[in-house]
């Protein structure tokens, strides 16, 4: 295996520090992008929360920064170039932060928390920032905060996060939306879609507000080494800036995570996925971590996902403003590869998605469940439906995946309740492992339904067959 290391420093007079160990190429990443400003967009979202008068705490930048730091480690170091079997990579980071002692405290829990994450061997220290970089927030005067949200929530842009929006509007919650777009691809339709939710529930001088945070690397900080694809580590980065807001709010909060069970367990399809393919960005085990790091570092906060138990479909049919979700669900965005269809548009004038990977097959089951088949808005570039779908292709990889899945369950329903704990463990919840086992499998056979029609041939197999 093959170490990487990228060193954090701030400006530069503070002159990056080796770590030691056995890495290939340590790399220098300057945090700053001018005199005691933060670069990387995490200035800029700092100034964005002052004018909604939220003002984070210096720990609360110590997250960001720490996201950002994972986040250049994620993204700039391929996978294939750098790892023995094209996979496990071992990352190092050095991170400057307001106070060493409280973070090297918890460095085995967030090691703990990146292996799950991205399935890579992690080292991550911490420094002291350097003289002249212990406050980057504007104070407020004490008691003069005038703010008025009561929590914080992840805006994605996806159909989740859209009903999740809906839905704490509709209860009367005024929670901060938060969002991360590094891709064009994504940010415009996130964009487009929160201002239609704003102008929705745009009431007076109260108007649901956002941060966003646009975070990437080029290759310049890691030369010679290709850009890495896989982006698994996303989630802590895009968590990180909601509790960074939170931090600022200065109350207890919740922040908002609204994912459909079935993604948030994602439970390997087939025996191939376990490492590579079975992502656990919302995971449960995943997400006590981050409360558990949250409590130790003293942001008074708590990730809450109101929809573990609630399949897509059933999220949509729950969803509290159905005319609202109805104007705007083909608007969101669900699609594991946007870029690939960039601006193509179906007839509708939507916004197309592949139509064939595994976040777009759920979607398109949980719109046949909850509106019947034929009412789906959004605009796919493969109709599934059409034509039969070779196994060797991409096109028919995910959906032959899913069919084994529904025969598997099929054929043996009580094995939900054993393949919840493949993702992960599950100890903390396994007062729920009831509501677990039992969301996966509706989830399941809410996507059997999808394919009931769907034809998938192995070309390796027919050609047996007739030779």
């Amino acid at each position: 295996m093959t170490a990487y290391a990228l060193i954090g420093h701030m400006g530069p007079a503070d002159q990056p520090v080796q770590i030691a160990g056995r890495w290939q190429a340590q790399f220098p990443v300057d945090l700053l992008s001018g005199n005691r400003t933060l670069g990387y967009g995490i200035g800029l979202v700092v100034r964005s929360l002052g004018k909604l008068d939220v003002y984070p705490s210096e720990v609360g930048i110590d997250v960001l920064v720490l996201a950002a730091m994972v986040h250049a480690a994620d993204t700039r170091i391929n996978r294939e170039e750098t790892s023995q079997d094209a996979w496990t990579r071992e990352l190092g980071i050095s991170v400057p932060v307001s106070s060493p002692d409280l973070w090297n405290g918890q460095r085995a829990l967030l090691e703990k928390m990146l292996r799950f994450l991205t399935g890579d061997h992690w080292t991550v220290l911490f420094r002291a920032r350097p003289e002249g970089m212990t406050d980057f927030v504007r104070r407020p005067v004490a008691n003069l905060q005038g703010h008025v949200f009561d929590g914080v929530a992840l805006f994605s842009g996806g159909l989740d996060s859209l009903i999740g929006a809906i839905d704490r509007l509709e209860q009367g919650s005024f929670p901060l939306f938060v969002s991360h777009g590094g891709d064009g691809a994504i940010s415009k339709p996130q964009k487009d879609l929160f201002v239609d939710v704003a102008a929705a529930y745009h009431n007076g001088n109260r108007e649901p507000r956002r941060v966003r945070l646009g975070m990437s690397f080029s290759a310049k900080i890691t030369p010679g080494i290709g850009r890495e694809e896989s982006t698994r580590g996303r989630s802590f980065l895009f968590i990180a800036l909601a509790a960074m807001a939170g931090s600022g709010l200065a109350r207890r909060f919740s922040l908002e995570v609204p994912e459909n069970g079935l993604i948030a367990l994602n439970v390997p399809l087939d025996t191939v996925r376990l490492g590579s393919l079975s992502t656990r960005t919302t995971h449960p085990f995943y997400l006590r971590r981050w409360n558990e790091l949250l409590s130790q570092v003293g942001i008074d906060g708590a990730i809450v996902n109101r929809y573990w138990d609630k399949t897509k479909g059933e999220m949509m049919d729950g969803c509290l403003n159905q005319d609202l979700l109805r104007k705007l669900a083909g608007d969101s965005l669900s699609c594991a590869h946007p870029a690939a269809g960039r601006w193509i548009k179906s007839a509708g004038g939507r916004h197309a998605h592949c139509g064939h990977c595994v976040p777009c097959l759920i979607r398109q089951a949980a719109f046949d469940r909850a509106w019947g088949r034929g009412n789906d808005p959004t605009g796919y570039r493969v109709n599934i439906h059409h034509d039969r779908l070779s196994t060797k292709k991409a096109v028919g990889t995910q959906v032959r995946a899913f069919q084994y899945a529904v025969a598997r369950l099929e054929g043996r329903p009580d094995l939900a309740r054993v393949l919840v704990h493949k993702p992960g463990p599950l100890l903390e919840d396994i007062a729920n492992l009831d509501g677990l086992a039992g969301v996966y499998s509706r989830g399941i056979m809410e996507v059997g339904e999808l394919l009931s029609d769907v034809e998938t041939f192995s070309p390796a197999a027919e050609a047996e067959m007739t030779a």
